[in-house]
């Protein structure tokens, strides 16, 4: 029977027009595709060429043989692309985020995903809050939303926009008559955050430590509502994007300004550098979802 390898060495045979260059282009050494074509040979029961004929001269067994592989092996190789394609267009985008309150506009992105590419399937990873990147440079994840990207060559960063860190504080607090606050009015004050490192806050990190403010003690919670709710109750203060706040519908909260011309972030997508990620379909869909999502984040003032 003759296989596919048989064509290839023929074509390559064909193109080449020599033994040494064949084995050349079929990255084989030259007694191993005489070898082959002995093979050939053997099954087909006839010559494919004319020995020591120069230029390369084929028998006509050898080119029927040619035919066919001009004929079969490009059809060969547009039907794997294409099962290749359909493969990779059916593996779930697998989606990590190391910003606790991205899950609030996250989902219906994700719904508005899937209703207009219902073929294509995003996953919401929510076990790597707190090490995302590392599982994204593992392979474990596809895409990180951060606003902190690292110096790590095996990523890329793609910003994707910008959006406002704001100081949510109970209405009837003196900080809530403030049109923004300084460093200075939140030296010794009570943070209430997500459960990471007081050091990461965006409102410690980028206004308060530039400023030399050592803020109050630190109380945590994994919930948005619950922080919102503890807020509220007098509890303290907390920097959080201007998204955030469309949980605080019912509650006695409003939101500051940090410093007279506020705290903006940048919001990056993360992928793994060195794959051509970006130019993939789904991954420029995905990421334009999001950015349209966060251009112009929801006050509740």
């Amino acid at each position: 029977m003759i296989e596919l390898r048989h064509l290839r060495t023929v074509l390559a045979l064909k193109q080449t027009g020599s033994l040494a260059a064949a084995a050349s282009k079929c990255f084989v050494t030259q007694s191993a595709l005489s070898h082959q074509l002995k093979e050939l040979e053997s099954r087909i029961d006839a010559k494919v060429f004319v020995r020591k004929s120069k230029p390369l001269a084929f028998t006509d067994e050898g080119l029927k043989l040619v035919l066919l592989a001009e004929d079969i092996l490009p059809k060969v190789s547009a039907t794997e692309l294409q099962l290749k394609s359909n493969t990779e267009q059916q593996a779930p985008l697998r989606i990590g985020i190391d910003c606790h309150s991205c899950y609030r506009w996250l989902m219906p992105v994700m719904a508005q995903f899937n209703q207009q590419f219902p073929d294509e399937r995003l996953d919401l990873l929510s076990r790597y809050s707190f090490d995302a990147l590392d599982a994204l440079e593992q392979g474990e994840l596809d895409m990180v939303l951060t606003s902190d990207p690292v110096d790590n060559s095996a990523l890329h960063f793609e910003q994707l926009s910008e959006f406002e860190v704001k100081l949510v504080v109970g209405k009837d607090t003196a900080l809530a008559r403030e049109t923004y606050v300084t460093p200075a009015q939140l030296a010794g004050q009570t943070i209430i955050s997500y459960p990471v490192p007081l050091s990461r806050l965006d409102l410690v990190q980028y206004f308060l430590a530039p400023a030399g403010v050592t803020p109050g003690p630190q109380k945590s919670c994994d919930l948005t509502n619950v922080l919102l709710q503890r807020i509220a109750c007098g509890e303290g203060v907390a920097g959080m994007p201007s998204w955030s706040l469309t949980e605080a519908q019912g509650l006695s909260l409003t939101s500051v300004r940090l410093g007279e011309k506020g705290l903006f972030r940048p919001l990056y997508a993360a992928i793994r550098a060195g794959e051509h990620a970006l130019q993939q379909p789904m991954v420029q869909r995905v990421m334009q979802l999001i950015a349209d999502a966060t251009a112009a984040p929801v006050t509740a003032d």
